[in-house]
């Protein structure tokens, strides 16, 4: 028979192995809100949106976004951050009529140091390219882009806040297409609670120079990094306001919903 000294130390051991757990998964969220992380992971995003075209189109679109980092050297990390978006939209530019498929890829590329810089700010910058892989004239723009992206942040205990930014200029592609040249700006915080819960406010405001028009929505979200087995997965919940959008564009509120996928080294 165990002895109550035995059965004691199994139970602190556990307790301890918990935290240790617990601390680990914390540990995975936060990274998850620092996009230059050298951390694997593949997040799906479902968006939907309405309020296009005159008012009664809608918009589904699940990005997938997986982000590889790459090791260069015992000081640099290349990180690969891919956008592919699928579609579903209906009435998107007045009487449309309904399309699916894939829409344009954005793929960028970040340098960044492995430790962080003067009072812990964390950086990358590298190159931004668009990549017209629509499966129809109404999910593509038709055009080949490309540009700088950068993305500075801090983490200070549980938060973490910072910005992602890029401006993409076509360069390529048919003529009868408007041409692209747009600023996007993504200020974020988020908040990462011992028992990996994390709080996140950020917008993805764009400008499009060529028409002079700003889309402005705010997202407020909150996800959960839970184990299937060993596998740690953050599944995601939120809103979105469109404080501004273009003609035709979306309006009101939108929701979106996530599952990411880590795969830590």
């Amino acid at each position: 028979m165990m002895s109550l000294k035995t059965l004691t130390a199994a139970a602190c051991i556990a307790i301890a192995g918990s935290g240790s757990a617990l601390a680990q998964d914390s540990d995975l969220a936060k990274k998850l809100s620092n996009p230059v992380a050298s951390l694997i992971s593949v997040p799906f995003q479902f968006n939907f949106d309405t309020g296009y075209g005159t008012r009664d189109g809608d918009k589904v679109t699940l990005n997938i976004q997986p982000v590889i980092p790459i090791t260069l050297n015992d000081r640099w990390n290349l990180i690969s951050r891919t956008i592919v978006p699928v579609v579903w939209q209906d009435d998107i530019a007045g009487n449309s009529g309904t399309q699916f498929g894939l829409s344009d890829t954005v793929q960028s590329f970040f340098l960044s140091p492995k430790e962080p810089g003067p009072n812990g700010v964390i950086w990358g910058l590298g190159p931004v390219l668009l990549l017209p892989t629509g499966t129809d004239d109404l999910l593509s723009g038709r055009k080949w882009g490309a540009g700088p992206t950068g993305v500075a942040l801090r983490q200070s205990g549980p938060w973490t806040y910072g910005l992602l930014a890029n401006h993409i200029w076509s360069f390529a592609g048919p003529d009868g297409r408007a041409d692209v040249n747009a600023t996007f700006l993504q200020p974020f915080v988020s908040y990462t609670t011992p028992n990996a819960w994390t709080f996140a406010l950020n917008t993805e405001a764009t400008y499009d120079w060529t028409g002079d028009e700003w889309s402005l929505p705010i997202n407020a979200m909150v996800s959960k990094l839970v184990r299937f087995g060993d596998q740690p997965v953050s599944l995601q919940a939120g809103l979105r306001y469109w404080a501004v959008s273009p003609d035709n564009g979306p309006e009101g509120l939108g929701g979106r919903l996530g599952i990411t996928f880590l795969f830590p080294k």
